[in-house]
């Protein structure tokens, strides 16, 4: 049974790479595009690589009719998907990819974010869309709020660790590099080609990066006690990609064995084979995340270096992956094409 989608935010980076993926769905079809300052254009004068498809042109989301709608994603700016989800009909499905329902706690929000939450009853409503530890939770949910890209990969490569009380969570240190694209698509100084070249820059240093807020949440939960983990990230000259790495005190044999059985039956999660590294170009554009273990020339040292590309498995192809869920389907259901290499 096709399912019709309507996509907020289409104009930006996760919009476009929804709209892409979608082009390969067999079940979704794009009824609506919302692009508030581009309103009125056609989507290939916007995203040229997409004019081969047949999609409506951007249009204000005011005058989006929803009626005949079944989900739709909401790739706005942080901030706005409260106010703009809570007028949406009740009846609609919605997979929002902004930071706005990611934390549970109303008070972490605001400590993290700046603001009081504008929409709480949604907020206690959402189901955290980190698909492969929520899946049961996803797919009876209304409301599920796609996870940051930089916390998806920090919780693919410790949940399982973490669970199985196979490291010391008191020395936990996260080192992790990230592309452009994660910054969106608005104009900014720092992202200018003439900045980034030839350069690499640590960000949001001293544990002032607000994904913080998602790993406190969520690895907190699974100890059963506080967990504060020491997280650097750094911009890198590169379009699309994540590379984390984690080093950690435990046995190495042991952690790889763990990530070997938590991430057995996943179709997305591929751990490496012992001592190998995942790198950036062997996930780039699709929704596979590599998981590398190694030890240390130190007894009872072990690094977990994870990649991901930060636009699909860490945005729009996790929300597709949640819709699937959400929508009856096949979770893996336009989201098996390979990565693009070179």
């Amino acid at each position: 049974m096709p399912h019709n989608i309507a996509i907020l935010g289409a104009s930006g980076y996760t919009g476009a790479e929804l709209v892409r993926l979608i082009a390969t769905h067999p079940t979704f079809q794009i009824k609506a595009l919302s692009g508030d300052r581009k309103a009125g254009q056609p989507m290939s004068s916007v995203y040229p690589h997409l004019r081969h498809m047949d999609l409506p042109d951007l249009a204000r989301i005011e005058d989006i009719d929803f009626a005949g709608i079944d989900l739709v994603f909401c790739a706005l700016p942080h901030a706005t998907s409260q106010a703009v989800i809570a007028e949406l009909p009740e009846r609609l499905k919605v997979v929002d990819l902004s930071a706005d329902f990611r934390l549970r706690d109303p008070q972490a929000y605001a400590a993290w974010y700046g603001k009081a939450h504008g929409a709480p009853a949604l907020q206690r409503e959402a189901v955290y869309g980190l698909t492969e530890f929520y899946r049961d939770q996803i797919r009876s949910a209304r409301l599920v709020a796609g996870t940051g890209c930089n916390a998806a990969t920090g919780q693919f490569a410790l949940r399982p660790l973490i669970s199985a009380g196979a490291i010391d969570l008191d020395h936990i240190v996260m080192d992790l590099k990230a592309a452009s694209s994660g910054a969106g698509r608005s104009l900014k100084e720092h992202l200018l080609a003439s900045e980034m070249s030839e350069n690499i820059k640590a960000y949001s240093v001293g544990g002032t990066h607000r994904h913080l807020g998602e790993f406190d949440q969520e690895f907190s939960a699974i100890a059963g006690r506080e967990v504060r983990v020491q997280f650097t990230p750094h911009l890198i000259p590169a379009t699309r990609g994540i590379v984390l790495s984690c080093y950690l005190q435990g046995d190495p044999g042991t952690a790889f064995d763990v990530m070997s059985q938590a991430y057995a039956d996943e179709p997305f999660i591929k751990v490496l084979p012992m001592g190998e590294m995942p790198q950036m170009k062997d996930v780039r554009a699709s929704n596979f995340c590599h998981i590398g273990v190694a030890g240390d020339r130190v007894a009872g040292r072990v690094t977990v270096i994870a990649a991901l590309d930060n636009l699909t498995k860490g945005s729009s192809g996790q929300a597709i992956q949640n819709a699937n869920l959400m929508l009856g389907e096949d979770e893996t259901l336009g989201l098996m094409a390979a990565p693009v290499y070179p």
